[in-house]
């Protein structure tokens, strides 16, 4: 008997991960990615100890972990430099049995690629829309834009914060809205001196600067404007006016960036949940299913434990009807608690009232003095998830351990 068919419509994070693990099951997965190549991003990601321990079912959660650079001093800072919440990167470890690991988002993308075992086939430029979700009885139907239409006994659409398979399953659904604020990210060198990981908050003004483990420095930003803007004499000029004034080295950063490394995005987000996470024998997955604002780190992250429970759910020779509809059930209660916990976040960072901004910092500065370890349970129920014990139960533990080591 041939194994069941799964079409995976996205080669982002989630997509790779779900053909991985669906892979691992026995499925048969053709991945269709629109893009020609699968091109470096400028962009970095933090994966966190539930990804961490999402990534050990495939296979990969030790081999990101080798990749951790953050162990020593960082922490929450105020525009002048002050420290407000010092912390380290072993404390996160502590408490959540796992680290918090910088990367670039291609570095993790390679990693993913390189486990993608033998039964699962990578398709680039092969742009791919869904034609009908398929029905208990009938398999789902892909097209791509090279006319060709494909089979299958189940779909997952990885297809981004856009994705035209929800608006094809979902019409009705708002899908995604502005958050109100919009960002910056590039990859550069690092200063002389190197940089101690830090988010610095200020009024209607966020950053973050972290070092990745090829010794580059990932920088992202945000700002309160409206949607749609760009700057008239470019990004980089936008972020001096923005964060030229604040504490070192920021400025030294924005200044040594290339003009077209600078990458600038609007914040959407789905604040309303979606009815399902699937329809017929579709899944979706990561953005296309619960878009978030990144101010908890956990869009990527929540995409990984997305295609790892998928995966634990679809066995190859069961009813996929019932699969998906238990893949809702375990997923929709917690992904959308995530994107309204982020969303609660996200409000804290970019406060505009000069007064509200000044109380914010005061109460953190004292959180941080009194009671340091209270600041890591923000994450709490989030990042100490772990995969359902069916899946999880040959691979390793929380830290990396695998079962019955000593």
């Amino acid at each position: 008997m041939s194994p069941s068919r799964a079409l995976v419509i996205g080669a982002g994070i989630g997509g790779l991960t779900a053909a991985a693990a669906l892979g691992d099951r026995g499925w048969s997965v053709t991945v269709l990615e629109r893009a020609e190549r699968l091109e470096p991003v400028g962009a970095g990601i933090a994966v966190a100890p539930n990804a961490l321990r999402a990534l050990d079912v495939i296979g990969a959660g030790d081999a990101v972990r080798a990749l951790r650079t953050w162990s020593g001093r960082g922490g929450l800072r105020s525009p002048s430099g002050r420290w407000l919440v010092p912390t380290t990167g072993d404390r996160t470890a502590d408490h959540f049995g796992d680290p918090v690991v910088l990367l670039a988002r291609s570095a993790l993308v390679d990693l993913l690629r390189s486990r993608l075992p033998d039964t699962v086939e990578l398709r680039t430029g092969t742009a791919a829309a869904l034609t009908a979700p398929g029905t208990g009885d009938r398999p789902a139907t892909v097209t791509t834009a090279h006319g060709e239409t494909l089979h299958a006994e189940l779909v997952v659409a990885a297809d981004g914060i856009h994705s035209p398979a929800r608006r094809a399953l979902f019409p009705s659904h708002p899908g995604p809205r502005y958050a109100g604020f919009t960002t910056w990210r590039f990859l550069t060198g690092a200063p002389a001196g190197g940089v101690e990981p830090h988010e610095t908050w200020g009024r209607g003004r966020m950053w973050g600067t972290q070092t990745l483990p090829d010794g580059r420095v990932y920088a992202y930003a945000a700002a309160t404007l409206p949607a749609g803007r760009r700057s008239p004499d470019g990004e980089r000029a936008a972020l001096l006016r923005l964060f030229g004034g604040w504490h070192r080295p920021l400025p030294q950063l924005i200044a040594g960036v290339p003009e077209e490394a600078v990458l600038r995005n609007d914040v959407h987000h789905m604040i309303q949940p979606l009815p399902a996470l699937h329809a017929g024998r579709v899944a979706l997955l990561g953005d296309a299913a619960h878009a978030m604002t990144p101010s908890m780190g956990q869009g990527g992250n929540q995409a990984i434990e997305d295609a790892v429970v998928l995966a634990q759910l679809a066995d190859p020779a069961g009813p996929v009807p019932d699969t998906l509809a238990a893949y809702t059930r375990q997923r929709l209660p917690r992904t959308a608690q995530v994107v309204r916990r982020s969303a609660r976040a996200s409000r804290t960072t970019t406060l505009t009232s000069a007064p509200a901004c000044a109380l914010r910092n005061v109460s953190l500065a004292a959180l941080g003095r009194l009671a340091p370890g209270l600041a890591l349970r923000a994450l709490a129920g989030i990042a100490d998830w772990c995969p359902p014990p069916r899946a999880y139960a040959a691979h390793t533990q929380p830290g990396g351990r695998r079962r019955g080591d000593g």
